[in-house]
């Protein structure tokens, strides 16, 4: 266009009112055209105008065809062609071209009348040379594109779909830097003007940038735009170019493939900040990224990733589970720096971020770690039982341990199986790992050497039978050596147990028939003392037989001795009583002989002799109650002797008549004394009522 109004001396505006009267007068007949002199221009016919037309008003079809049908032929041909003819003439000396909403188009410049050609190696002209333009039509109506100068190609406008990207390969632009394998990001508003593309550097080839959801017009001469529906034929997957998604429990590690070389010495690219994850590639090389793998790793999430700029895979999570935590193993990061302390001098250990051993384990959870830059050694935390014999634990750290070959002092080989217990603390974790590198060889360069090293050298000291009957003094003695040594690794041993003990076969065999004769014997000392018993339960059976006629013997012999010594003791009371008495009818005799005694002489003393001794013949005859006068007086006169026999009589009558029934009075024994005439008289007392 440029060449043609240089060549009239006119502008575009200019030329713009010359056609204007009578393009309005042929577009006014024209009604429905389009589209002037292009590639996929399509020209209506009368009857695709009468379809639309019938389309237009479906409510009045008997109309139309009234009207159709009243046309004459003959009128109508001679109409078409001049409507033809008007359209004709300003399409093709005016150059008009209409773009559609959804269209973009394309211009190509057959020829100039200056000559002027695309620089080499050119292919989008810039200044209005012969060729691609790097100028496209927006839709609407454009003139002064002559058909016999001008081809314009109209091209649907660029639809990316939601969750997909599109990207772009450059057909023109400045060549690429050696060390880059896609054209940089340059301002020009995603693509769609092509001049700012290469006036602004632009590079051709792949490029770094591309295209999100959206709708783009794009020069589809300078950019070849690849999706996932064209992906196959452009030699992609269509899952390449759709949105990136890293799962919940996983990690994507990140690989770049463009950027500067990773540094000598490392094997990742370190964290470069800014670059929205990966999204913005340039961002990324600006600021100094490094092509390989990244430190840096992608969370759960979607992402618009360029596929020709980074590759990621899905790794899941750093899982520690319960009763471990996780030594960090980095081989990337800063400058290592030992925060283990002058004591420690076993390996280095980092803080989180540097190059080397981890101080601070993962406790038990998911961790999201980039697992091909640093490793995580789990160390259980709770107690580890290894097992020096044939049985092996779930956590198989002892697959390749075996029971002992120990050599006694007695020169026998014997197989030994021993369990140890061990435990190693969280904190103390790191430690363990930098000192041994993993828990596998703890067991296989510690454990394995120190305690059987231990127990050879203990057997030494021992015979085979001393050593299995001093067992638990052994085990004790092997507990308290290796928890000692073990506490030089930061390992705590818990406990230390001898398990079976296999001595020598032969050995073995001797002892067997050793402890089967000494079964033997107290099997026969056993039934010896059976026999012995059996006599014994004889005998006891038979005393028990006779057991009541003893028990009634032993009991007759102690009723007689307990009733002798109850007589003994009786006799032995009785005269000891009546000794006693005797001698208190002694005391109290003499002492009434002596009171009496007493009595008698002061009587005397007072009354006289006789005087007194009247006075105590009274006082008997009153404490006696002695009768003076008798109940019955026997006596005779003048020599008769019927007075005895009268006295008896008249004492049994006085006894039958007092009733005394049994008792007889005694007869009396007093000689009567004489009377002054010298007759004798029988005085009898009788017994008086009490």
């Amino acid at each position: 266009m440029k060449s043609f109004s240089s060549l009239f001396g006119k502008t575009k505006k200019n030329k713009l009112a010359l056609f204007t009267t009578p393009l309005i007068a042929a577009l006014a007949l024209a009604g429905g055209i389009n589209s002037a002199h292009a590639t996929n221009i399509k020209t209506a016919t009368a009857t695709e105008i009468t379809s639309a037309s019938v389309r237009l008003e479906p409510t009045k079809p008997a109309i139309v065809q009234y009207q159709a049908a009243a046309v004459d032929p003959f009128v109508l041909i001679p109409i078409v062609l001049i409507g033809g003819l008007v359209i004709f003439v300003p399409l093709f000396f005016g150059g008009l071209v209409v773009i559609g909403e959804r269209e973009v188009g394309i211009v190509v410049r057959k020829f100039t009348f200056s000559g002027k050609g695309l620089p080499a190696g050119q292919l989008i002209a810039l200044n209005g040379e012969a060729g691609l333009q790097a100028d496209t039509l927006a839709p609407g109506w454009h003139w002064g594109y002559w058909p016999w100068q001008y081809s314009v190609r109209k091209e649907s406008v660029v639809v990316v779909p939601q969750g997909e990207i599109a990207v772009i390969v450059a057909a023109d632009g400045a060549s690429n830097p050696p060390e880059r394998i896609l054209g940089k990001i340059v301002d020009c508003d995603n693509f769609q003007d092509a001049r700012k593309f290469l006036t602004n550097g632009g590079e051709k080839g792949r490029q770094m940038g591309f295209l999100t959801a959206g709708t783009y017009r794009i020069n589809t001469a300078l950019f070849k735009i690849i999706m996932a529906a064209n992906a196959s034929s452009h030699g992609m997957s269509p899952e390449q170019l759709r949105v990136y998604t890293v799962a919940s429990d996983k990690v994507g590690v990140v690989t770049t493939l463009d950027g500067m070389p990773i540094t000598v010495g490392e094997i990742a690219g370190p964290v470069i900040t800014g670059h929205d994850n990966f999204q913005n590639g340039q961002k990324f090389l600006d600021g100094g990224g490094r092509r390989g793998l990244q430190e840096q790793i992608l969370l759960s999430g979607s992402w618009n990733l360029n596929p020709w700029f980074v590759n990621v895979e899905q790794v899941p999570m750093t899982e520690i589970p319960i009763g471990y935590v996780g030594v960090v193993i980095s081989f990337v990061g800063k400058a290592q720096e030992d925060v283990s302390g002058a004591a420690f001098t076993h390996g280095n250990l980092v803080n989180p971020g540097h190059k080397g051993v981890w101080v601070e384990p993962l406790y038990p959870g998911k961790h999201p770690l980039n697992t091909r830059i640093m490793k995580v050694e789990l160390v259980p935390t709770t107690n580890i039982v290894l097992n020096w014999s044939g049985r092996t634990e779930r956590h198989k750290y002892d697959a390749n341990l075996e029971a002992l070959t120990v050599r006694s002092k007695d020169g026998f080989a014997f197989d030994l199986e021993v369990s140890q217990i061990i435990h190693v603390g969280a904190l103390d974790a790191p430690k363990v790992i930098s000192r041994v590198g993993s828990m596998q060889n703890l067991v296989d360069n510690v454990l394995e050497p120190s305690i059987g090293n231990y127990f050879r050298n203990s057997a030494q000291d021992y015979t085979v039978l001393d050593f299995l009957n001093a067992r638990s003094e052994r085990q004790v003695e092997a507990s308290e050596y290796i928890k000692a040594a073990l506490r030089a690794y930061d390992v705590q041993a818990i406990d230390t147990l001898i398990g079976d003990i296999q001595p020598p076969a032969s050995l073995m065999q001797t002892q067997t028939d050793r402890k089967i004769a000494e079964e033997e014997r107290k099997t026969y000392e056993v039934q010896q003392m059976a026999q012995t018993q059996r006599q014994k339960l004889v005998r006891e059976t038979a005393l028990a037989d006779i057991q009541q006629e003893m028990v009634k013997s032993e009991q007759s012999v102690d009723i007689a001795e307990l009733k002798a010594q109850a007589q003994v003791k009786q006799a032995n009371g009785e005269a000891e009583a009546t000794k006693l008495r005797a001698m208190a009818e002694a005391e109290g005799i003499r002492a009434t002989g002596n009171a009496k005694a007493e009595t008698y002489h002061t009587g005397v003393n007072a009354l006289g002799t006789q005087g007194y001794t009247a006075m105590q013949m009274m006082q008997i005859i009153g404490d006696r109650n002695v009768r003076l006068i008798p109940d019955i007086l026997v006596g005779g006169s003048n020599g008769s002797t019927n007075g005895l026999v009268d006295g008896l009589l008249s004492m049994i009558l006085w006894n039958q008549a007092n009733k005394t029934g049994e008792v007889t009075p005694p007869l009396p024994t007093t000689t009567p004394p004489l009377s002054q005439n010298g007759n004798s008289q029988l005085v009898v007392e009788l017994p008086q009522d009490k």
